[in-house]
């Protein structure tokens, strides 16, 4: 199965549904101590436990049920790692001098701990660092490849690129992620354009011109607030 072929995430989902889901709730969830639930998408898998004993008796026995169908668990991101809501003190704040909880990142989002308005503590999500570099390397490979393209036909593609992103990545919380990789389309749509001819460059001055009839679309977000 090649790597990155629209069909694999399909034969992983149905090939882990044995692996995994039927294993987990019939073997695992049982002998467990304390309640366990995970979510999975294809080959992604978070578990959450109650207790952290039973996030290491989980741990203790993956590897040999994936290494029994020939597979192997990425020695990086397989951990256990703490995410319980923050301690509060008595008065409202956060005591700095206990640990606080970890951040993962999962489906290119990280997970953090934060404030919601009402000053709750609430599960966040924001895009992940190497996951945001990715994407803008990506644009950036794209408008040195179509620098010479027409303009009209460029704007077309990068408002199409800017709305896919913001459909996946437009979460609650979010908004920096999303402004960040606008303001980063905008710097390398500017800078190729500026290669275009070496008589006539693309300045700030004209491409604030051009921005005026070919806008970029604004940061939207779409997904509502994650529950706690």
């Amino acid at each position: 199965m090649p790597q990155g072929s629209g069909v694999a995430p399909i034969l992983s989902n149905v090939f882990l549904h044995q692996v995994f889901d039927r294993w987990f709730e019939h073997e695992v969830q049982p002998r467990l101590r304390g309640k366990a639930i995970f979510y999975r998408f294809a080959d992604d898998i978070a578990v959450v436990c109650a207790t952290e004993k039973d996030a290491h008796r989980i741990m203790a026995v993956l590897s040999k049920r994936f290494g029994k169908y020939g597979l192997t668990l990425h020695p990086d991101k397989t951990r256990v790692l703490g995410f319980r809501r923050p301690p509060v003190r008595s008065l409202g704040e956060w005591d700095q001098r206990l640990a606080g909880p970890e951040s993962f990142d999962l489906l290119g989002f990280t997970h953090y701990w934060g404030r919601s308005r009402r000053g709750q503590w609430v599960i966040k999500r924001k895009t992940a660092t190497g996951r945001l570099s990715r994407a803008l390397k990506r644009i950036n490979t794209w408008c040195r490849r179509y620098r010479h393209a027409p303009v009209v036909w460029q704007h077309q593609q990068l408002v199409q690129k800017l709305r896919g992103h913001y459909a996946y990545y437009g979460m609650v919380g979010n908004d920096r992620g999303l402004k960040h990789f606008r303001y980063g389309v905008r710097q390398r749509w500017q800078k190729w354009l500026n290669r275009r001819s070496q008589r006539s460059g693309m300045t700030w001055d004209r491409f604030a011109c051009l921005l005026e009839r070919y806008p970029l679309p604004n940061t939207r977000i779409v997904h509502g607030a994650p529950s706690a």
